[in-house]
């Protein structure tokens, strides 16, 4: 998945109209159902869960690698969506 954010990334650093659209998701009433939908549009289909699972996984792993797991749960994770467009800036 990371690597589809890649080439989403890089191809909207070559072709401004692209990153315009996928900043513009912001405004969208469902943000990231808009964002999904213009990366299909440029030849990467990403879903919305795909987005989720990506911080989930980081969140998991950083969980399990404390010996005998956290005793605490993780506040959240990073956004992907967010951290995405942040990169476009």
């Amino acid at each position: 998945m990371e690597e589809k954010l890649s080439e989403l990334l890089t191809a909207a650093r070559k072709d401004n109209a692209l990153r315009m659209r996928l900043l513009a998701t912001r405004e969208a009433p469902d943000p990231l159902l808009a964002f999904c939908e213009e990366a299909g549009k440029a030849g990467i289909p990403i879903t919305i869960g795909e987005l989720a699972a990506i911080g989930e996984e980081y969140a998991s792993n950083l969980h399990k690698s404390v010996n005998g797991g956290a005793e605490y749960p993780m506040e959240g994770w990073d956004d992907a969506y967010e951290m995405f467009l942040a990169a476009l800036f």
